[in-house]
Order: structure tokens, then C-alpha cells, then sequence
């Protein structure tokens, strides 16, 4: 099955790409999801449009990319939650408690998806995620996980 990628999916491809992928992935995950729109003719038009949009905006935000990363890399960040006597977690960290830290820390919202966390951080203490901010810009932020 020929798709027209509308967002960034891992292993297949960026936006405005033309891809091939197996029949059922495509009906049953990319498109239902909004991932991906079917490859016609009339989508050329498509493809063209959503790489002008990704270039204009990639020029736009590498700047200020690289100000939200000085701001994210400048101090440690707190993450709060729950934890027993004895320091463990009651589960872990999940990805969206570490955006909304990052969020507030930067002034900026941020995806949580752009999150990368290495092994589950399910102690209390200091530990390291990267966040990829552009294509070209990542950061490496030092989060400190404490209990609230």
C-alpha cells in the first residue's frame, strides 16, 4: 500500500513522504490514526505542500530550538511523585509527568513524544533523558526525581 505520511513515524519515514508499507498496517493503524492519507495523483499537490510547511517551519524554529535546549540543559529539573518510605516509586515515571516538568521549565510546551527516556526511571534520585527539540537540535536535560 502507497501512503502519503502526514507526521514523523519512527522506522517509516518523516512528513510528506511516499511510502510503501504492508497493507494492514497501513488500513489499520497509519491511517485511522491521522499518520498517513492514501497515495493518489492529486496527492503530489499534498506532499508538496507539507514539505514547504516542514522546511518553513525548520528554518523558523532552529533558533529558537537552540534557546529552549540553554534553558532545559541550564539547571537540574524536579519531577515530584509518589514514592514509599523506603525511596522506591509506586510504579514510574511516566513520559508525560517528565513533559509537564519540562514544559514548565522552559516556558514552552513540549511534545511528549520528543521525550526519549533510556531505562524506566522507577528510583528516586537523578537520572538522564534527552529530548530532541528539532531535527537538527537535542538536548540532554538532568531530571531529578523526588518525592512529593
Amino acid at each position: 500500500m502507497k501512503l502519503i505520511l502526514t507526521q514523523e513515524v519512527d522506522g517509516v519515514g518523516a512528513a510528506g513522504d511516499v511510502v510503501e508499507v504492508k497493507d494492514g498496517y497501513g488500513r489499520n493503524y497509519l491511517i485511522p490514526r491521522g499518520f498517513g492519507i492514501r497515495w493518489t495523483k492529486g496527492g503530489e499537490k499534498t506532499v508538496d505542500q507539507l514539505k514547504a510547511a516542514k522546511a518553513s517551519k525548520a528554518l523558523r524554529d532552529e533558533t529558537h530550538a537552540t534557546e529552549v535546549k540553554t534553558k532545559l540543559e541550564a539547571a537540574p529539573i524536579n519531577v515530584s511523585v509518589k514514592a514509599g518510605a523506603a525511596g522506591r516509586l509506586f510504579g514510574s515515571v511516566t513520559v508525560t509527568e517528565i513533559a509537564a516538568a519540562l514544559s514548565a521549565a522552559a516556558g514552552e510546551s513540549l511534545d511528549k513524544r520528543t521525550i526519549v527516556v533510556g531505562n524506566a526511571i522507577k528510583s528516586l534520585g537523578a537520572h538522564q533523558v534527552s529530548v530532541k527539540l528539532h531535527d537538527d537540535v537535542s538536548a540532554s536535560v538532568a531530571l531529578n526525581v523526588v518525592p512529593a
